[in-house]
């Protein structure tokens, strides 16, 4: 330990140092566990972490060598720039340490616009997006400002205050989904009652009364037991009002940023790709819209899942069909519950257009290529319950992306002869065919398990129904698979209609006997249909839709209804059935009441409804000069702040109830700004003294004249009258202009900004702040 001695700041012991350094460490690692429900994975801890330690350095050097705010302020800008790149971005640097000028380019813009770019991403969010500059700055300044007050003021307490500000923070730029609230609030508070009693009790002060008092053994043993059993008390008060307030506080609402703004994808402003159907049938019939590298035998690729039904349009819905999923962000570890064989596959654009990716099985990772990838991976957001994806850039010609993936086992009916339908919870159907519920239950009539009356309906359709893409060398068979379309199909006396009609008509008659069922539009390439080398091209003549009903620990069983396409009409016979049931066709779905939405959003939404006024370029240019102004005065604030403690301690010493007080106040004044500008006065030295060292760098006679008229006007008999209190403060203004006149610009900001004067003087900081607060109010 001795031989670390110079470690440690003028007048610290080592015990104060370890208590000092490990209250900051906890104090904000309470508040970087937060941030566990926002990123995806751990990487966020190597972040922040790094820059806790990374501050904590800074504030011990600085603490060491005395360094201003200035001076403390350009080393944290630059530990940003350097380390920045191996913590937060290291896809940008070379050899995943040595910053770029990619590197210091995303660092330098992440300052202004990471805060919106993680607020508007879904969680949890991916680190490898830029989005770990948030966690890494916040504690960099954070873990700066509390090590350096608790290093360098007497009174702890002030370092809870970036603390606080740095947890309130995190949970701000958060998620609704807390991380074991109750512990962190408990440790935060725990933490900071045992360090501020330590500070108190270690205090130079005390230790010099209870050194002098007789019997100091004995009180040292006594304040370690009140110590003891005070901690066991807190602990003991903390336990029982957690335990409280978790069984009889009502839940209340975490108010968080993220609520107000609007989130940049929302899955219902994308079409359906069941609707484009027949575009993709008739414009590329032999066109590629893709290729599949490394698909494997029985593999299917879907390219939606749709299971959300109105009347109009089989839709893809929010929820995740059955499943609590929602549409989140691309991330490495998608589609946790996943079980079958582990493979890779390639997917390479051609033709293909619109916002939907093409994947294969239950996809863990996708790993983007080209020159778009970037875009695609920011825009790119994932459904583990229906296995569908999303990229709000939309795909290109020349787009590529490879996928890791799990790719389910055939299963057949044996395994399924006992396996009951699943229990899921679907999203509400509506506007489906009165008709489709007699029909399926004559169909599955004579079914006696859950997987005869699926392949019953299945088997129905494909036997009874003839096939036709209704194009112009087509038997006539009108596109869309709406009620109308839908009625039409089953009441004819010939069922006439192609993947998305028959896809439909069976998903809807299983949802009417109670079935969990969806339907999904993509390719299943039989073994011909690859080429040597194993890749599949994608056309619209062998795209296919299909339907998925979920079994019992099982999953999503495909079945595919639609009839054989050499299964074509005799001849075109659109009329009814000689006896048809009656049909009743459903009126169209009635118009539903818009979800109620938060203020904000109702209110951008309202806005959003209204005539363009040729003024959009004026949200984001306000957007953006607030959000620069924002970080700027981020920037300025430690330096408002300082000078707002100044101001307020001048004022303080101004406006002394005794014109004594004030005439002493003013020569505190003089030295202070003179301590300011580096001027070396030594504590409790007398007047005249403190003259002598202010007059060696100033001017010396003016100086020491003023010293003796404020002995006499404090000492002498009676009070200063208030000109003779003017004509002091005059003086001692007109000094300090001398100081000022005769240094250089730097010099001047550095004595407006050096916290000096302030710790040579602590005593009266408390007063200095709160005569400012007063000075506010009023």
């Amino acid at each position: 330990m001795n031989r670390l001695a110079f470690l440690l700041l003028p007048g610290m012991t080592w015990r104060r140092a370890v208590a000092d350094v490990s209250a900051v460490i906890l104090l904000l690692t309470v508040a970087i566990i937060g941030f566990a429900a926002t990123f995806d994975g751990t990487s966020y801890l190597v972040a922040a972490i790094g820059a806790l330690l990374l501050g904590l350095v800074l504030a011990w050097v600085g603490a060491r060598w005395r360094w201003g705010v200035l001076t403390l302020t350009g080393a944290t800008v630059a530990v940003y720039f350097l380390f920045g790149g191996a913590l937060a971005l290291p896809h940008t640097t070379f050899l995943g340490v040595i910053p770029t000028l990619e590197t210091w380019r995303q660092l330098a813009v992440g300052v202004v616009t990471s805060w919106k770019d993680l607020l508007t991403t879904v969680p949890p969010v991916d680190p490898g997006d830029g989005h770990l500059i948030v966690p890494f700055l916040l504690t960099l300044v954070a873990s700066v400002l509390t090590a350096s007050l608790a290093l360098r003021l007497r009174r702890a307490a002030w370092a809870l205050i970036p603390a606080s500000l740095y947890i309130a923070g995190e949970i701000l730029l958060g998620t609704a989904q807390t991380v074991a609230p109750i512990v962190q609030g408990v440790l935060f508070a725990v933490v900071a009652v045992v360090w501020l009693a330590l500070r108190t009790m270690w205090s130079p002060e005390r230790t010099a009364v209870e050194a002098a008092t007789p019997g100091a053994d004995a009180s040292r043993a006594a304040r370690l037991r009140r110590l003891i059993s005070g901690g066991v008390v807190l602990a003991l008060a903390t336990g029982a009002g957690a335990a409280v307030a978790a069984t009889a506080a009502p839940p209340t609402q975490r108010y968080i940023l993220r609520d107000f703004v609007v989130p940049p994808f929302d899955i219902h402003d994308y079409a359906s790709p069941l609707q484009a159907w027949r575009k993709y049938v008739r414009d590329y019939t032999t066109d590629p819209l893709f290729t599949v590298t490394g698909l494997p035998e029985d593999g299917r690729v879907r390219l939606a899942t749709m299971d959300s039904y109105d009347g109009i349009v089989y839709n893809v819905a929010e929820d995740g069909a059955g499943s609590s999923s929602a549409f989140t962000s691309i991330r490495s570890n998608m589609s946790p519950q996943a079980e079958g064989t582990e493979t890779k596959v390639r997917v390479d654009i051609e033709n293909l257009s619109g916002v939907w990716l093409p994947t294969v099985g239950s996809a863990r990772e996708f790993d983007f290529a080209g020159t778009r990838a970037t875009d695609l991976r920011r825009g790119a957001h994932f459904n583990d319950g229906t296995g569908t994806a999303v990229t709000t850039s939309g795909v290109r010609s020349g787009d590529a992306y490879t996928i890791d993936t799990i790719v389910p086992p055939v299963v057949k009916d044996e395994q399924l002869s006992e396996t009951p339908f699943a229990s899921l919870k679907m999203p509400k159907q509506a506007g489906i065919p009165q008709a489709l519920s007699e029909i399926a239950s004559d169909a599955t009539e004579d079914a006696e398990t859950p997987i005869d009356r699926a392949r019953a309906l299945e088997t129905y359709l494909q036997t009874d129904g003839y096939f036709s893409h209704g194009l112009a060398s087509d038997v006539y068979s009108p596109s869309g698979h709406g009620a109308a379309r839908i009625s039409m199909l089953v009441s004819n006396e010939q069922m006439i209609g192609d993947d998305e009609q028959y896809a439909v008509a069976m998903a809807l008659m299983a949802t009417q006997l109670g079935m969990p069922a969806r339907v999904v539009m993509g390719w299943h390439p039989d073994q011909d249909e690859k080429d040597a080398g194993g890749v599949f091209t994608a056309t619209g003549e062998n795209v296919h839709a299909w339907v998925e009903i979920a079994f019992e620990g099982v999953g999503w069983v495909p079945f595919d209804p639609t009839p054989d396409e050499d299964n074509e009409p005799s001849q075109q016979n659109t009329k009814p059935r000689a006896n048809p049931k009656p049909q009743v066709l459903q009126p169209p779905p009635p118009a539903q009441e818009p979800a109620e939405l938060p203020p904000a959003l109702a209110e951008e939404r309202d806005q959003d409804e209204q005539p363009d006024s040729g003024l959009g370029w004026l949200g984001p240019v306000l957007l953006w000069t607030a959000a620069g102004l924002g970080g700027i005065l981020l920037l300025l604030s430690p330096f408002l702040v300082i000078g707002g403690i100044k101001a307020a301690r001048r004022t303080r010493r101004l406006h002394a109830e005794r014109t004594a007080d004030r005439v002493s106040g003013g020569w505190d004044e003089l030295v202070d700004r003179a301590v300011d500008y580096r001027i070396s006065v030594p504590p409790g030295s007398t007047r005249a003294e403190s003259a002598v060292v202010v007059g060696e760098s100033f001017d010396g006679a003016r100086v020491a004249t003023l010293a003796q008229q404020a002995d006499a006007d404090v000492y002498g008999p009676g009070d200063p009258s208030p000109e003779d209190v003017d004509a002091f403060w005059r003086e001692v203004d007109e000094i300090v202009a001398g100081m000022a006149g005769g240094a250089t610009f730097w010099q001047r900001l550095r004595a407006r900004l050096s916290l000096r004067s302030l710790r040579r003087d602590r005593t009266n900081l408390w007063a200095s702040l709160s005569t400012m607060v007063r000075t506010r109010r009023r």
